[in-house]
């Protein structure tokens, strides 16, 4: 009789999570400054846009995607009070890196965004049982980076 077929389903660690601003290292976003939501990475447009053609598509291999990285932080700690300082000063951060909580070695990423942004904060609650502080953040991904051979 052959063994199980299952593959193993390898290990996430929510404490690997990060986000590193190379040029702000005061707003670097570690576990402990996050809710149970911890980071979140959404991607916008498409990778590869297919362009028709009378019998099928032309491929064109996008260069960069625009991405959206959510944090929840927690608006009881000085992080908070240092996006919140940063968002009057610039909105505008510059590149960083996204670490997911899998080990880069076996799953994906990390991510480096360039043209970094603070774009929002969600509502805030201060009716004294929320503590969150969510920031999105925003950026250029760059992708494809064959198609500039």
């Amino acid at each position: 009789m052959a063994g199980s077929p299952n593959v193993a389903q390898g290990t996430i660690n929510r404490l690997k999570a990060s986000v590193i601003i190379d040029g702000f290292p005061q707003l670097n976003i570690t576990p402990s400054f996050l809710l149970p939501e911890g980071i979140g990475l959404s991607f916008g447009g498409p990778i590869t846009t297919n362009l028709p053609s009378m019998t099928g598509v032309v491929t064109s291999p996008e260069p960069y995607q625009l991405v959206t990285c959510t944090v929840h932080l927690i608006k009881s700690q000085p992080l908070a009070a240092a996006y919140k300082a940063q968002i009057e000063a610039s909105s505008l951060i510059g590149s960083y890196t996204i670490r997911p909580d899998v080990d880069v070695a076996i799953g994906p990423g990390p991510w480096n965004i360039t043209n970094g942004t603070i774009i929002n904060v969600s509502p805030l609650n201060f009716g004294g049982r929320d503590a969150g502080y969510v920031v999105e953040l925003a950026g250029t991904y760059n992708i494809n980076a064959a198609a500039w051979a």
